[in-house]
């Protein structure tokens, strides 16, 4: 007796971004199938790459050999872009569906056009909380206010729309300090330095020190990114921990390419060393401040970082570097 043939079924959408919802409903088909295709389908208009949408659920079903992801990348003019619930519109993607996806047997989809869709391939069909009642967000609405849906992105698509702040700058700058206030402020996710954590003093530490602390801070950033706020305050970065090897050793600090690319920052604010030194028995000595304060520069310098330089007393600082970071979320 021949063993009856296993049950395959799609889902398609755009996931801009791929969000809970999408999730909920990728996991009530895989219910009802024994394979499931996921189809992403990109226009020649959208800026978001395909790829990465397609990465972002690879990401989330990984392990799952039930699960595939595909992609159809189309021309706007030569297939409609709309979600309208449309007859005319609904057999034209069928038949590329039907093309695509000849051994596909279900559809399952959260839109009303679907029943239109399975009705010209002649498969059948099934409708998934057209009302969001499980999940109550939209792409669309994510787009719109990336703050206020933040929780409803799976962690595979969070780290894409994080935004990192960085703040740089010679010991004794205020930088632990002004990063803790503008994390309280925005609400937002702060990186704590390595370096202050794992070496007790500025006076006594090894290359292997640094190496340590690179990775340490990466490992953090990494964590922060898909944590509860999409902006990320960062206190120190990779290039202050390459600078220190370069003034102290005379040797750059080699990095993993995954490490460095962590780093990378939507917005770099440096302090410049114009308050008073305190020294708290961990620190350099107020010389030396000005002679890492021209060693982080140089080392920015020397991988294009782009400064935006905050000067002047707390407060003062404080506000330009609320005014700047203002300007990045909603410029």
């Amino acid at each position: 007796m021949q063993a009856d043939a296993p049950l395959k079924a799609f889902v398609f959408g755009k996931f801009m971004p791929f969000h809970k919802g999408h999730e909920q409903l990728i996991n009530f088909a895989r219910r009802h199938c024994d394979h499931l295709t996921v189809l992403v389908c990109a226009s020649d208009q959208e800026q978001l790459p395909a790829q990465v949408r397609q990465a972002w659920l690879r990401e989330t079903y990984a392990g799952q050999p039930d699960v595939e992801i595909r992609v159809l990348e189309y021309l706007e003019s030569e297939l409609p872009n709309t979600s309208e619930t449309s007859l005319a519109v609904s057999e034209v993607w069928a038949d590329v569906f039907s093309r695509l996806l000849p051994e596909c047997q279900l559809v399952v989809t959260s839109e009303p056009y679907g029943e239109l869709v399975a009705a010209r391939m002649g498969i059948r069909y099934l409708l998934f909380d057209v009302a969001r009642a499980t999940v109550p967000v939209s792409a669309s609405a994510i787009r719109q206010n990336l703050v206020a849906y933040w929780q409803f992105l799976p962690d595979s698509v969070k780290p894409y729309y994080a935004r990192k702040v960085v703040i740089l700058g010679a010991e004794s700058t205020g930088k632990t300090l002004l990063a803790n206030q503008l994390a309280a402020h925005f609400q937002a996710s702060l990186v704590a330095e390595a370096g202050r954590d794992l070496i007790a003093s500025s006076e006594c530490f090894s290359l292997d020190d640094l190496h340590a602390v690179a990775q340490e801070h990466a490992r953090r950033i990494q964590q922060a990114q898909t944590g509860p706020s999409p902006l990320l305050i960062i206190d120190t970065d990779v290039h202050i921990t390459m600078s220190y090897a370069q003034l102290i050793f005379g040797l750059e600090l080699l990095v993993p390419a995954e490490v460095y690319a962590l780093n990378r920052a939507d917005l770099y604010l440096y302090l410049s060393p114009d308050v008073p030194f305190v020294q708290d028995g961990t620190r350099l000595s107020a010389a030396d401040r000005l002679r890492l304060d021209a060693s982080h520069r140089a080392t920015l310098r020397r991988y294009n970082v782009p400064l935006v330089e905050i000067s002047g007393g707390w407060t003062a600082r404080l506000q330009q570097a609320i005014q700047l970071i203002d300007e990045l979320l909603h410029g």
